[in-house]
């Protein structure tokens, strides 16, 4: 976990680089069905990336100061959803894709410059 200041720091710039979605952006995404739809889902109920993507809206609206150990772990593991997400591309266009959709809910457009 994020112990230190550096390492709280480490951890927060990696989630600011690997997030680049605004919580607003996020919030009307996660409205979508196609939001809902994509990820693996939990005895059928919600999935966990867009379970994750309500947490980091919440996240990006915390002051740092408030973030507690845990909000740092979910923010490395947004940070490591989206990395390895990343190298998986699939070819082509990817603009309506279910691995785009997956990423948005972690927060991350890969269309987004």
């Amino acid at each position: 976990m994020a112990k230190t200041k550096d390492d709280q720091d480490t951890v927060w710039q990696d989630f600011k680089d690997a997030v680049n979605m605004s919580p607003s952006e996020l919030e009307t995404w996660l409205k979508k069905d196609e939001s809902k739809e994509s990820g693996q889902h939990k005895d059928g109920g919600e999935s966990v990336g867009h379970e994750s993507g309500r947490r980091i809206v919440s996240l990006l609206r915390t002051k740092r100061a408030d973030l507690s150990d845990d909000d740092y772990a979910h923010m490395r593991k947004v940070t490591g959803y989206v990395h390895r997400h990343l190298a998986q591309k699939p070819s082509g266009d990817v603009k309506e894709t279910t691995w785009r959709y997956s990423l948005m809910n972690w927060g991350h457009d890969p269309l987004k410059k």
